[in-house]
């Protein structure tokens, strides 16, 4: 008897069984286009603030100092509406909300053309992280309804792919839109605000049509794989609830969800101070127009983009999502510091150990957020995964912030990028010792598929 379980286990690590593993992937190739579509828009529409900098600051008289503020004061606004917003999503569906965040914050990205100096640009930056707040923990949950935990690191990785990919093409299209200064009047930096803002709210418009809330409703589904489906994640969500209340205002007191939430904020120091300083760094390296500039930032990215893939998917073949967890940002923490003394002496030497930051910094997101995702459930995993990103997002105000006080305080980067390191080395130490024993953080994604198995058998 235990041999034969135990083969089943064994099996059940790579498949669901023939219904169950057709059935994944027609979701996978229904939803996933879909969010990493919206995230790749949602990405860019934040992070392009580095590349307008590049023009702006002098159009507009921003110090360094205000740049990093402005930068950051966008997650203010973010972290402030998170917890509301994902209230709002569970309330009304997927679909409904995410629209509605697609097409206020498509409005607000474009408005940044009328920035004028720095209070308007505090003031519309912070417009921008209100309205896209939510955006990220309700495609976080919403993942839940639709994907069996074992599967969820490499979603959630192919989810994230979109940060460095959209980075990889937007850096060289944000260089060539400055490059418009004078068209019709306006300033290159307004027109890369303004058509790279247009794209979210078309897709705010069609989203409804592209997402189904809940697998019960997946007409697209044959009726024996929604049955499955609509089964797995029932099973799933009834084993979590026999641990305790999952109600909305549980996912908030939750003591795990407060301590994700902090292990967020630190490694989402290193990841926004990294993407919006990064223009910045490179263009320093020597003599370079915005479009040059635009063309090298794609090399970090794009290695990047190909190492999520990569260690997502280990982190779900071996289950230890905390140890991959931390060992990406000790990854990111070597680059940052390597860049940091290298910058004012090898330009080519700096920049491969940018590319191993972004390398780090970006693969440590899955297996992070996957930990929190997977201890709560129902209710309380749409509030507690909008505490967690509303407080991680707090480092995206303090990072830029920080670092642009570090530079204009030492007129170099090398401050600024040892911070962050810092900042990444702590919260990995912290990850570890956390999460190392915890079934989140260390459970082979076995046991989950071996019962989801086990009931079609």
């Amino acid at each position: 008897m235990k041999t034969l379980i135990s083969a089943r286990q064994r099996s059940a690590q790579l498949t669901f069984g023939e219904l169950g593993d057709r059935t994944l992937a027609k979701v996978r190739r229904r939803i996933i286009p879909v969010i990493c579509l919206l995230y790749f828009v949602a990405f860019l529409d934040r992070n392009n603030v580095g590349f307008a900098k590049l023009t702006m600051s002098e159009d507009i008289g921003l110090t360094a100092t205000a740049y990093g503020l402005g930068a950051g004061i966008f997650f203010i606004g973010y972290a402030l509406f998170e917890v509301p917003s994902n209230g709002g999503m569970y309330r009304f569906g997927a679909r409904k909300w995410i629209a509605r965040i697609l097409i206020s914050w498509g409005i607000c990205a474009a408005a940044m053309a009328l920035v004028n100096g720095e209070t308007t640009f505090y003031v519309i930056r912070f417009l921008l992280g209100a309205a896209e707040a939510g955006f990220f923990p309700a495609v976080v949950f919403y993942l839940t309804l639709w994907f069996p935990a074992a599967q969820r690191v490499t979603v959630l990785g192919l989810f994230i792919l979109a940060q460095p990919v959209s980075n990889a093409i937007g850096a060289p299209l944000s260089g060539l839109l400055l490059n418009l200064n004078g068209l019709l009047g306006l300033h290159g930096w307004q027109w890369l605000y303004i058509i790279e803002g247009i794209p979210a709210v078309i897709l705010g418009i069609l989203a409804p049509r592209l997402l189904t809330d809940r697998p019960e409703e997946a007409h697209w589904l044959r009726p024996d794989e929604r049955s499955w489906l609509s089964t797995t994640m029932a099973n799933e969500l009834a084993e979590k609830q026999r641990s305790g209340s999952h109600s909305f205002l549980d996912g908030l007191k939750d003591r795990r969800a407060l301590v994700y939430a902090f292990l967020n904020f630190g490694m989402v120091c290193g990841i926004y101070g990294f993407g919006l300083w990064l223009p910045t760094v490179v263009a320093g390296l020597g003599k370079l127009d915005p479009a040059q500039v635009g063309f090298i930032v794609v090399i970090p990215y794009a290695a990047a983009a190909f190492f999520v893939f990569y260690w997502s998917r280990r982190s779900d073949r071996t289950g230890k999502r905390a140890a991959h967890a931390s060992i990406s940002m000790l990854i990111a923490a070597f680059g940052l510091t390597g860049a940091a003394f290298l910058l004012p002496v090898n330009p080519v030497a700096a920049l491969v150990f940018l590319t191993i930051a972004a390398m780090g910094v970006f693969s440590a997101t899955a297996p992070l957020l996957s930990m929190p995702s997977a201890a709560l459930g129902g209710a309380a995993a749409a509030a507690g995964l909008a505490l967690v990103n509303s407080i991680g997002n707090v480092g995206g105000f303090v990072a830029p912030y920080a670092v642009g006080l570090l530079n204009d305080a030492t007129h170099s980067n090398l401050a600024g990028l040892l911070f962050l390191a810092g900042c990444l080395v702590i919260t990995a130490i912290a990850t570890f010792l956390y999460a190392r024993n915890r079934p989140e953080g260390t459970a082979a994604p076995s046991a989950v598929a071996a019962a989801a198995l086990a009931k079609t058998i």
